[in-house]
């Protein structure tokens, strides 16, 4: 992959020179702006180009080209969309197509443009009449076109008589900057409380994000001294409230020109303390960029928050705008498009309006079933976000969401509002969230006092509601939205992940490394290795690695999760209740109730303790089903008390799916390999025998991954007292089909030798044993000889080489001359006349023999031959057999630099000669 980056520059004309005419085909309607117009009103201010070559894992690489891209353009609001249309285009240029792929990003001042060419030109897109008749969703072509036309905001197909180029825009969200103006006067018992002193922390952060300035009364706030935190990354201290697929993260709100909103800091204690903050990016007289930040408590917002605009009309300061409700002056408009802070800024705003306790707001799920906690005030922190409660709930006006409510006294109603069962709450006011009378939330307002509302708040509350309503169900949908895609990017991720490994091991990690954290906590895996087999737990991880062995220790001690084929996530409530358990047994040990002093059990409280608390929340299984057989469950857990949404389930069910089917074609290759591998030891010859007086070194490589044994073969045996014989053959072809060739040429070698025939009948029954093989049977060539050793320290050779390359004797003056003279391969004639030759080692000799996979080792129109393998055997005078055999592997291996393409087999063997006494 070759990339460029060239800050400021303007794109090239992608128009031939050549004169010819320039053809392009853009769809005609919505979302499409020719390119002539769209260059003069763009100005490019970054691109960044690479080109892939035509494998499959050229689409992984382009989509981390493109969001490392555009993650340093700072457009994650983007990078989603840009990821999967990526992904389409890039498969369609390098699998489809079978070309090269050109990738260009062009950064404009109104968004940006995306280029994907490939070499294909002939392939053209078929872009007549309208978007509906590219394609259905279900054909396996055209879906990337249907995405361009779904996602982008323009999009069109380019010719050249050399190239096809598909390129899209994305439009960037704007930014509003600019000036606020103030709030409203309140009388002096509305303004806000604060501590005595109120302090405001500033911090200064240089360009890489690094904390370049502290003042004293940050050093008061979090506890670090300016020494300690000079230089390092402002992330490290903050706790960032994170919703998957949602908001905006640290790193980008300090890239913006001006931000605000709350987070945490982590002071020297380890405890995170909330703060509201309002940051700054300013430059420095050097044109550096730094970012200014200002933070307070989070309850004492009111210093650094600013209030939203109010129009000219309200400004005018008419009796009308006096009269308005302080709520709906508050709320505004436009909406924030965050929808946790509109949430969240509306339950505070509800609680003050109405002089409450506390406040909560809950979204309807899409079937208007059940009502989910998504932002509340003043109420344990028990009330997870996220939890569901039913929306009929309890009996009466009361317990319905779909119309105002006023709780007089929920003593004398438990269980009329589940959301505040135990929290102390006495009256309650609720009212719903409609559009177009479609239930979308309910809002409430709650006190510890018993009837504190009437009527008339509840009609205060309804009205704010009704202008907050559409609000909040724009914002919803734009969350849904961007979760929708967020989870497509993620799951295109995922399955390449998945299809890139056969090995089951890698397969179960990447598994939970996908769905930890971005899913969930911690994560589980149980594998079932066939019907009769209990479920085995196989992997287990956790966001932070020191409670990973932890949880392995306590799920091991519960029984594991039925195997049930039902689709969907079904809760677990056994971890649960084995960690509150194991944390009261913790906290009883602690106060020295369980026997013997403290000092002899705090040391393991802790770890206890802190595993107990990671998996005390909702844990769910999701069943791995692949080929309709459970293989398994998938565990997703959560820390106390908190829950999982509907959409993260959702996205975990679909990926499930893909991940059950990647675990079950490991297991069915890690058996077939194992069953291959097991049949493919079976035809390799046992342990060579040693033999007096004559050194004998084989070096065997089989082509081909996962091969242990092909075409090419060896033996050494003994036939009787003093006589051995040896064999190199080479059978026609490579793989399995050729092994089971080799099966049957050794095997009768072995025994035709020991029924003490010659050489040559031994090759002609073996020949007539090759053409029973009928349509199986393959060429085979082949050298055959026996060896026997001589006092004198000499050794007699009677050789047939049948087809073979010849066999090459090297002589201790350094001169090589071939052993044997060359006759008619195996397996073609049915009358073969073979004879055999008699050939005298003397000490020092060494004998070659090779198959012609040495022979014909290739580098482009070079190969080695039998001449160059003599001009490396003349190398080797003095060496022994085993340094023979790897000095002329060595060779063939550096001949080429690509890998081996044919089976090799060397058989090397020395006569040393006798030892001096």
């Amino acid at each position: 992959m070759t990339t460029g980056l060239i800050p400021g520059e303007q794109p090239p004309d992608p128009r031939p020179k050549s004169g010819l005419p320039h053809q392009r085909r853009e769809p005609v309607g919505h979302g499409t702006m020719p390119v002539e117009n769209r260059s003069r009103s763009s100005v490019i201010t970054a691109r960044a180009a690479a080109s892939f070559e035509p494998v499959g894992r050229s689409v992984a690489s382009a989509r981390s080209f493109v969001r490392d891209t555009l993650q340093g353009w700072g457009f994650a609001d983007i990078i989603d969309d840009a990821v999967v249309l990526t992904s389409e285009l890039v498969t369609n240029a390098v699998i489809h197509a079978g070309t090269w792929a050109d990738l260009l990003c062009l950064r404009c001042d109104d968004g940006v443009r995306i280029e994907v060419t490939d070499r294909y030109p002939e392939r053209e897109v078929p872009l007549q009449g309208p978007a509906a008749g590219m394609g259905s969703p279900d054909r396996e072509g055209g879906r990337g076109l249907q995405l361009c036309a779904a996602l982008a905001g323009r999009w069109g197909v380019e010719y050249t008589p050399a190239h096809k180029t598909v390129w899209f825009q994305l439009d960037v969200p704007e930014r509003p900057v600019g000036a606020r103006s103030a709030g409203p006067a309140l009388p002096s018992e509305l303004l806000p409380i604060a501590d005595a002193r109120v302090r405001v922390a500033v911090v200064q952060i240089d360009r890489i994000s690094a904390i370049s300035s502290w003042n004293e009364d940050a050093e008061e706030l979090f506890g670090y001294t300016a020494d300690q935190v000079t230089g390092k990354p402002l992330t490290d201290l903050a706790a960032w409230p994170h919703t998957p697929g949602t908001g905006t993260g640290i790193a980008e709100a300090l890239q913006l020109s001006r931000w605000e909103g709350s987070y945490g800091i982590r002071d020297t204690n380890g405890r995170v303390i909330p703060v509201y903050a309002s940051h700054l990016r300013v430059r420095d007289t050097d044109g550096d960029p730094s970012t200014v930040c200002l933070l307070v408590r989070d309850h004492e917002r009111a210093v650094l928050q600013t209030p939203l605009r109010v129009t000219s009309a309200d400004s005018a300061g008419s009796s009308e705008s006096q009269s308005t409700d302080p709520f709906e002056v508050f709320i505004g408009s436009p909406a924030p498009d965050d929808l946790d802070g509109l949430l969240q800024r509306t339950v505070e705003r509800a609680r003050d309006m109405l002089d409450g306790d506390s406040a909560f707001l809950l979204l309807a799920t899409d079937d208007e079933t059940e009502l989910e906690v998504r932002a509340s005030t003043g109420l344990p922190s028990t009330r997870q976000r996220f939890a569901r409660v039913p929306v009929e709930a309890g009996s009466g006006r009361y317990g319905s969401a779909r119309m105002p409510a006023v709780h007089d006294d929920l003593a004398s109603l438990p269980g009329a509002v589940p959301l505040l069962s135990g929290t102390g709450m006495r009256s309650v006011v609720t009212v719903p969230l409609k559009v177009e009378g479609r239930l979308t939330g309910s809002l409430g307002v709650a006190a510890e006092g018993a009837g504190r509302y009437s009527n008339e708040e509840a009609l205060r509350l309804q009205f704010a509601a009704d202008r907050i309503a559409l609000a909040v169900e724009s914002a919803r949908l734009g969350e849904l939205e961007r979760l929708r895609r967020g989870s497509l990017s993620f799951l295109v991720e995922a399955s390449d992940l998945l299809a890139g490994t056969l090995d089951r091991d890698q397969t179960l990690a990447l598994m939970a490394q996908m769905t930890v954290p971005t899913l969930a906590t911690w994560c589980a895996v149980y594998t079932i290795a066939d019907q009769a087999s209990e479920p085995y737990l196989s992997y287990v991880l956790h966001e932070d690695e020191e409670l990973i062995d932890g949880i392995k220790s306590l799920l091991s001690k519960i029984a594991p999760p039925d195997p049930v084929p039902a689709p969907g996530a079904r809760v677990w409530s056994a971890p649960g209740k084995v960690a509150h358990r194991a944390a009261l047994r913790s906290s009883m040990r602690s106060l020295g109730l369980s026997g013997g002093p403290n000092s002899q059990v705090t040391s393991g409280i802790g770890p206890t303790l802190t595993t107990a608390s990671a998996v005390g929340g909702e844990t769910v299984v999701l069943p791995l089903v692949a080929r309709n057989r459970v293989i398994g469950m998938l565990t997703l857990g959560k820390p106390t008390d908190e829950h999982f949404r509907q959409e993260i389930l959702e996205l975990a069910e679909d990926l499930s799916r893909r991940a059950a089917l990647a675990l079950d074609n490991a297991r069915l290759y890690s058996e077939r390999t194992a069953i291959s591998q097991s049949l493919q030891r079976s035809l390799l010859p046992p342990e060579l025998p040693d033999i007096d007086g004559v050194e004998v070194e084989v070096i065997y490589r089989a082509a081909g991954e996962g091969n242990e044994v092909g075409g090419d073969f060896y033996d050494l045996f003994p036939i009787s007292d003093g006589a051995y014989g040896f064999a190199i053959g080479d059978v026609c072809g490579t793989g399995p089909n050729a092994a089971a060739v080799t099966g049957l040429a050794r095997h009768a070698l072995r025994l035709l030798a020991r029924e003490g025939l010659s050489g040559p009948a031994v090759l002609e029954r073996l020949n007539s044993a090759i053409l029973d093989e009928g349509a199986r049977s393959r060429f085979l060539t082949l050298l055959y000889g026996e060896l026997r050793p001589r006092e004198d320290g000499s050794a007699d050779l009677k050789v047939v080489c049948a087809g073979h390359p010849l066999p090459l004797r090297l002589r201790q003056d350094g001169t090589v001359e071939p052993a044997a003279d060359p006759q008619p391969l195996l397996g073609v004639l049915e009358d073969l006349e073979l004879y055999e030759q008699t050939v005298t080692l003397d000490p020092g000799d060494v004998l070659l023999c090779v198959t012609d996979g040495v022979t014909e080792r290739r580098e482009g129109t070079r190969m080695l031959g039998d001449d160059g393998l003599a001009d490396v055997l003349t190398t080797c005078t003095g060496l022994t057999a085993g340094a023979v055999a790897a000095r002329i592997m060595r060779a063939v291996e550096r001949f080429a630099s690509d890998a081996p393409s044919d089976d090799m087999a060397i058989l090397a063997m020395r006569v040393p000669g006798l030892q001096q006494e």
